[in-house]
């Protein structure tokens, strides 16, 4: 039974448990996002959350103590100057875990486990917030060229070229077309009766 035992020891011994967390925290500090398998993911989210937290207050006793699990000075860097500033505001959660699916060799579980700040695509689909216009107790605000300089507002002009729609031009000495003999049949007034 497996009563209270909350790590999971992922089929390795202590030191080569604790580089690959290393390693991988590493690699997702730096990449922002990383695939593995659901397992190691779950193990990394564990070990990674708590380090950027660290990361919050920029000082060197919180860098030396993340670099003591990183072993990383290019990763402490660029968790201290680009992810920090950026989760600044959050309480925690930094990371998303993807299922992907299943591995063809063995069958494995696989997902991608990233930064929740640094995915764009997600973030995208975020509206943001739009200010609510107040309702003015004297009318619609005008635009520049108001009726006291002469000019009318778009409203205004937007009705008029809704209300009068635009004229065809008028297409001078518009004849009917017709044959030759009755062009000078119908000039001298003669028309033939049959």
């Amino acid at each position: 039974m497996r009563h209270n035992k909350k790590i999971n020891h992922l089929g390795r011994q202590a030191g080569h448990r604790k580089a690959l967390m290393s390693n991988m925290a590493s690699s997702l500090i730096i990449h922002k996002r990383i695939e593995t398998t659901v397992a190691k993911a779950k193990a990394l989210r564990k070990y990674v959350e708590p380090l950027i937290t660290k990361s919050k207050q920029d000082t060197t006793h919180s860098r030396r103590v993340v670099f003591s699990y990183l072993k990383d000075k290019y990763a402490v860097t660029e968790l201290f100057r680009e992810v920090a500033p950026k989760i600044a505001d959050r309480p925690g959660g930094y990371t998303r875990i993807l299922h992907t699916g299943f591995r063809l060799g063995d069958g494995a579980e696989m997902c991608i486990i990233e930064l929740v700040d640094f995915n764009e695509a997600y973030n995208t689909g975020v509206v943001p917030e739009t200010k609510t216009r107040t309702r003015r107790s004297r009318g619609a605000k005008k635009a520049e060229g108001t009726a006291a300089e002469g000019g009318e507002t778009p409203v205004a002009e937007a009705k008029e070229a809704k209300a009068a729609p635009a004229k065809k031009p008028a297409v001078r000495n518009a004849a009917p077309k017709t044959s030759g003999a009755k062009t000078a049949a119908v000039k001298t007034g003669a028309t033939k009766k049959g």
